[in-house]
């Protein structure tokens, strides 16, 4: 009995009692948070639901809830991020360096150095497909053609404002400028209603393969002198490659230029709650990468890396540098 009392008198007087142990190991954290995606029939959809996943399946370690909102895409995330409405989304590194820095079609809205980035998932290529017999064998013959530029507040009609800018075009260059969402794209352009379909978009692709396998369709090569600025000028673009044989009737490599899809968060997002997340994902990293095909050559390295040059986020730092990645 004696010795025992030396001890508990040993941890009252080092300010350890068996009540302040008991606190020091974490809390659940007891919180939904919700992952900003875009079109369910896009590759971010899926993406948002193979994350969830991870951190659902190790909801007891942490106690956080995780779901996914089918949402318009890059732009949107970004702006849903800055109103409090997501506690993540994915986006398109360009979007999210413009959004960072208040250029572009964030001019209006300002700087919003609160968005951090998370990590970086797959490459997406800037992936044209027009219909067979439309006269369109590179991206210059999309002129004066009936074209999908995309949804306002889509990434994809992100990139395609700058790529139009970048050629001195505008939409009355297009026959038709279309505004269709992404799922719509493939039905549209089997039925004649538009000749082109343009995408930003992880490879193997759901999309695409509904196009080619519903009409004969083509990919068209994204390439040139513009193209090669455009590169040169944004750290965030990369040339790209789409590998050849992936769709029915599109056996050649394709020559595009990319974009990284990336997971962002807020500051006012806890560092906690990123953390949690970051580690469910690359902790259980064999399996997040059977969940999708564009996920099966991911390494956890050039997550890390290819994020750009928008600072990463505290909460994603500390697992980062636990884990020897930093």
């Amino acid at each position: 009995m004696a010795f025992r009392n030396t001890i508990n008198a040993l941890v009252i007087a080092l300010g350890l009692g068996v009540a302040s142990m008991g606190a020091m190991a974490a809390a659940p954290i007891n919180e939904v948070i919700t992952i900003g995606t875009g079109g369910v029939t896009g590759v971010y959809y899926p993406t948002g639901g193979a994350i969830c996943r991870l951190v659902n399946k190790t909801r007891a370690d942490h106690g956080i809830r995780c779901s996914t909102e089918s949402t318009a895409g890059s732009v949107a995330n970004l702006e849903m991020l800055a109103d409090k409405e997501l506690s993540f989304g994915i986006t398109q590194s360009d979007r999210l360096a413009q959004a960072y820095n208040g250029t572009e079609q964030f001019a209006k809205s300002g700087a919003n150095h609160d968005l951090k980035a998370v990590f970086a998932i797959y490459s997406e290529p800037l992936t044209v497909l027009s219909r067979a017999g439309s006269g369109i064998h590179k991206f210059d013959d999309l002129k004066g053609k009936k074209v999908n530029v995309g949804v306002p507040g889509s990434g994809q009609r992100g990139t395609m404002d700058l790529l139009m800018k970048a050629k001195g075009w505008s939409k009355q260059d297009f026959a038709l400028a279309a505004e269709l969402t992404a799922s719509a794209q493939a039905s549209a352009l089997c039925a004649g209603d538009i000749d082109v379909m343009v995408y930003l978009i992880g490879h193997p692709s759901n999309a695409v393969k509904e196009a080619t396998t519903s009409c004969d369709s083509v990919l068209v090569d994204v390439s040139g002198p513009v193209i090669d600025k455009l590169v040169m000028d944004n750290d965030y673009y990369h040339l790209a490659e789409i590998p050849g044989g992936l769709y029915r009737n599109n056996d050649r490599p394709i020559k595009s230029f990319a974009v990284e899809s990336l997971l962002v968060a807020s500051t006012d997002l806890s560092d906690e709650v990123v953390y949690q997340l970051v580690k469910s994902v690359f902790e259980s990293f064999d399996i997040f990468r059977k969940l999708h095909p564009a996920f099966a050559d991911l390494n956890k390295q050039e997550m890390v890396t290819a994020v750009g040059s928008t600072p990463l986020h505290p909460g994603a730092i500390r697992y980062y540098k636990e884990a020897g990645l930093l």
